[in-house]
Protein backbone atom coordinates (compact mmCIF):
# COMPACT_ATOMS: atom_id res chain seq x y z
CA UNK A 1 0.00 0.00 0.00
CA UNK A 2 1.07 3.71 -0.70
CA UNK A 3 1.81 6.13 2.03
CA UNK A 4 -1.53 7.82 0.99
CA UNK A 5 -3.27 4.78 1.43
CA UNK A 6 -2.56 4.07 5.15
CA UNK A 7 -3.01 7.81 5.83
CA UNK A 8 -6.16 8.15 4.26
CA UNK A 9 -6.89 5.34 6.62
CA UNK A 10 -5.57 7.25 9.90
CA UNK A 11 -7.48 10.81 8.75
CA UNK A 12 -10.52 7.95 8.95
CA UNK A 13 -9.60 6.50 12.38
CA UNK A 14 -9.16 9.81 13.67
CA UNK A 15 -12.40 11.54 12.21
CA UNK A 16 -14.01 8.19 13.81
CA UNK A 17 -12.26 8.95 17.21
CA UNK A 18 -13.59 12.41 17.12
CA UNK A 19 -17.19 11.69 16.92
CA UNK A 20 -16.87 9.00 19.32
CA UNK A 21 -14.47 10.08 22.16
CA UNK A 22 -14.65 7.34 23.86
CA UNK A 23 -10.88 6.20 22.77
CA UNK A 24 -12.18 3.34 20.21
CA UNK A 25 -10.19 3.83 17.29
CA UNK A 26 -7.34 6.08 18.27
CA UNK A 27 -5.01 3.30 19.07
CA UNK A 28 -5.73 1.71 15.24
CA UNK A 29 -4.84 5.36 13.69
CA UNK A 30 -1.40 4.79 15.38
CA UNK A 31 -0.72 1.72 13.37
CA UNK A 32 -1.80 3.52 10.52
CA UNK A 33 0.72 5.87 11.46
CA UNK A 34 3.41 3.59 11.69
CA UNK A 35 2.54 1.92 8.15
CA UNK A 36 2.32 5.25 6.75
CA UNK A 37 6.45 6.02 7.70
CA UNK A 38 7.19 2.35 6.76
CA UNK A 39 5.51 2.62 2.84
CA UNK A 40 7.09 5.60 2.84
CA UNK A 41 10.79 4.01 3.60
CA UNK A 42 9.49 1.61 0.73
CA UNK A 43 9.00 -1.71 3.20
CA UNK A 44 6.63 -4.36 1.81
CA UNK A 45 3.31 -5.06 2.79
CA UNK A 46 3.55 -7.29 5.03
CA UNK A 47 5.80 -5.26 7.13
CA UNK A 48 3.65 -2.69 6.68
CA UNK A 49 0.40 -4.62 7.81
CA UNK A 50 2.61 -6.29 10.50
CA UNK A 51 3.78 -3.26 11.69
CA UNK A 52 0.28 -1.72 11.54
CA UNK A 53 -1.49 -4.65 14.16
CA UNK A 54 1.64 -5.25 16.74
CA UNK A 55 1.87 -1.07 16.84
CA UNK A 56 -2.18 -1.09 17.71
CA UNK A 57 -1.88 -4.01 19.77
CA UNK A 58 1.02 -2.32 22.35
CA UNK A 59 -0.82 1.27 22.16
CA UNK A 60 -4.45 -0.62 23.30
CA UNK A 61 -2.98 -2.63 25.54
CA UNK A 62 -0.24 -0.66 27.33
CA UNK A 63 -1.41 3.01 26.97
CA UNK A 64 -5.51 2.18 26.64
CA UNK A 65 -5.39 2.05 30.79
CA UNK A 66 -3.29 4.84 31.56
CA UNK A 67 -5.40 6.99 28.94
CA UNK A 68 -8.69 6.03 30.25
CA UNK A 69 -7.71 6.52 34.05
CA UNK A 70 -6.77 10.19 33.32
CA UNK A 71 -9.78 10.55 30.96
CA UNK A 72 -11.62 9.59 33.71
CA UNK A 73 -9.88 11.39 36.68
CA UNK A 74 -11.95 14.65 37.05
CA UNK A 75 -15.41 11.99 37.31
CA UNK A 76 -16.76 12.25 40.72
CA UNK A 77 -17.87 8.95 42.03
CA UNK A 78 -21.85 8.42 43.21
CA UNK A 79 -23.42 6.26 45.10
CA UNK A 80 -21.80 3.49 46.30
CA UNK A 81 -18.70 3.61 44.85
CA UNK A 82 -17.98 7.24 47.23
CA UNK A 83 -18.30 5.77 49.93
CA UNK A 84 -14.73 3.74 49.34
CA UNK A 85 -12.06 5.31 51.83
CA UNK A 86 -14.54 7.22 53.51
CA UNK A 87 -15.02 6.87 57.52
CA UNK A 88 -18.24 5.94 58.97
CA UNK A 89 -19.56 5.05 62.53
CA UNK A 90 -20.49 1.60 64.56
CA UNK A 91 -23.77 2.49 65.51
CA UNK A 92 -24.44 -1.63 66.27
CA UNK A 93 -21.97 -3.82 67.05
CA UNK A 94 -20.28 -5.29 63.79
CA UNK A 95 -19.57 -9.00 64.22
CA UNK A 96 -19.47 -11.06 61.26
CA UNK A 97 -20.43 -14.88 63.21
CA UNK A 98 -23.39 -13.07 64.86
CA UNK A 99 -24.39 -11.02 61.88
CA UNK A 100 -24.67 -8.19 63.24
CA UNK A 101 -23.41 -4.91 62.66
CA UNK A 102 -24.34 -1.30 61.07
CA UNK A 103 -22.78 1.90 60.39
CA UNK A 104 -23.96 5.52 60.05
CA UNK A 105 -21.93 7.58 56.91
CA UNK A 106 -23.98 10.82 55.45
CA UNK A 107 -26.89 10.37 57.76
CA UNK A 108 -27.91 6.99 56.35
CA UNK A 109 -27.29 3.34 57.89
CA UNK A 110 -25.76 0.71 56.16
CA UNK A 111 -25.13 -2.99 57.12
CA UNK A 112 -21.48 -3.77 58.01
CA UNK A 113 -19.24 -6.64 58.22
CA UNK A 114 -15.69 -7.35 58.77
CA UNK A 115 -13.53 -8.81 56.52
CA UNK A 116 -12.27 -10.82 58.98
CA UNK A 117 -14.64 -13.39 61.61
CA UNK A 118 -12.79 -12.98 64.38
CA UNK A 119 -12.88 -9.08 64.51
CA UNK A 120 -15.60 -7.62 66.50
CA UNK A 121 -15.99 -3.51 66.22
CA UNK A 122 -17.77 -1.74 69.28
CA UNK A 123 -20.44 0.98 68.68
CA UNK A 124 -18.89 4.05 68.31
CA UNK A 125 -15.83 3.34 66.51
CA UNK A 126 -14.91 5.12 63.47
CA UNK A 127 -14.04 2.41 61.07
CA UNK A 128 -13.41 2.89 57.45
CA UNK A 129 -15.03 1.43 54.33
CA UNK A 130 -12.82 -0.70 52.04
CA UNK A 131 -15.30 -2.48 50.01
CA UNK A 132 -18.75 -2.96 48.80
CA UNK A 133 -20.73 -6.24 48.95
CA UNK A 134 -24.18 -5.85 47.77
CA UNK A 135 -26.10 -4.18 50.63
CA UNK A 136 -22.91 -4.28 52.76
CA UNK A 137 -19.68 -2.26 53.36
CA UNK A 138 -16.56 -3.78 54.33
CA UNK A 139 -14.99 -1.73 56.97
CA UNK A 140 -11.98 -1.98 58.86
CA UNK A 141 -11.27 -0.38 62.33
Amino acid sequence: MTPIMWLGILAVLLVIEGLTTALTTIWFAGGALAAAIAAGVGMGIVPQLLLFFCVSLVLLLFTRPAALKLMNKGTEKTNVEGLLGKSAVVIQQIDNLAQTGQVRINDIEWMARTSDDSVTIPVGTVVVIEAVHGVRLIVRP
